[in-house]
Parts: C-alpha cells; sequence; structure tokens
C-alpha cells in the first residue's frame, strides 16, 4: 500500500526546493514564483521527483497518458536546471528559448544560473501563455 503525503501539493514542492542545494533551491524557486505568476490556473506539485506546473482549468476529455496538462516539468540532474515543456512543439515560439527537437513534441530550455533565468524571464512567460492559449478546454 503506498504511503500517503499528508503535506498539500506547494508545500510538498516547497519541501522539495528546501531539499535542493541551496544555489539551485534559490533559483528553482525564482522560477516557480514566475511560473505560478503567469496565470491563475497554473497548478504545482511534485510529479517524477521534480516540481511540475499544469493547467488546473476545465479541460475536454484526453488520454491521462498523453499528458496534456502538463505545462512544465523541471529536470535537476547532473547540475543543471532544465525546464521540459511536454507539448512544447505546439508553441510557435519565434524567441529560440524552447530547444531540442524530440518526435514525442517535447522542447526543453536549460538555464545557467539565476542571472540567465532573469534574463529571459519575459520570454518563458510569453511561451507559458502561449501554451495555455492551445488547452484544449470545454
Amino acid at each position: 500500500m503506498a504511503k500517503s503525503n499528508p503535506l498539500a501539493d506547494p508545500e510538498q514542492v516547497t519541501a522539495h526546493i528546501k531539499n535542493l542545494e541551496p544555489g539551485v533551491g534559490k533559483i528553482v524557486q525564482y522560477l516557480r514564483e514566475i511560473i505560478l505568476q503567469t496565470d491563475p490556473e497554473i497548478g504545482e506539485h511534485i510529479k517524477w521527483n521534480n516540481p511540475s506546473f499544469y493547467y488546473t482549468g476545465e479541460m475536454k476529455p484526453f488520454d491521462p497518458k498523453e499528458y496534456k496538462r502538463y505545462i512544465i516539468v523541471l529536470n535537476l540532474h547532473k547540475g543543471r536546471i532544465m525546464l521540459v515543456f511536454p507539448s512544447g512543439a505546439k508553441v510557435n515560439d519565434t524567441s529560440g528559448l524552447l530547444e531540442g527537437d524530440y518526435k514525442d513534441g517535447r522542447r526543453t530550455v536549460i538555464f545557467k544560473d539565476l542571472e540567465d533565468v532573469k534574463a529571459k524571464e519575459g520570454l518563458l512567460q510569453d511561451i507559458i501563455r502561449k501554451w495555455l492559449e492551445l488547452v484544449e478546454k470545454f
């Protein structure tokens, strides 16, 4: 039987960030704030052992394995901070911020430090807003 976590989703994310190396945690917290401030219908929780951000509003039915609700999943392995957009290929990103050409439609953004995040903050929010415009709502 799986052990339930008594913490609410945002509390789980906060606890996860506090357990990161302090320099990485500061960057992740800053990214978290940017993402959540972009739109009130963005929620967060821990998925795949990292902070993940998803659309909380009403959507047309879909196969859960398509992960259509997920906007961004953080990947914090090997000393880098990567944002994975599971369906990033759908976004018309003319800025060049989204990288990769994965067959499954995901795209990534890699940040090297806090200054890099701050320099690209507006571009990141633009991409999130474009993604939200593509959501198949009822």
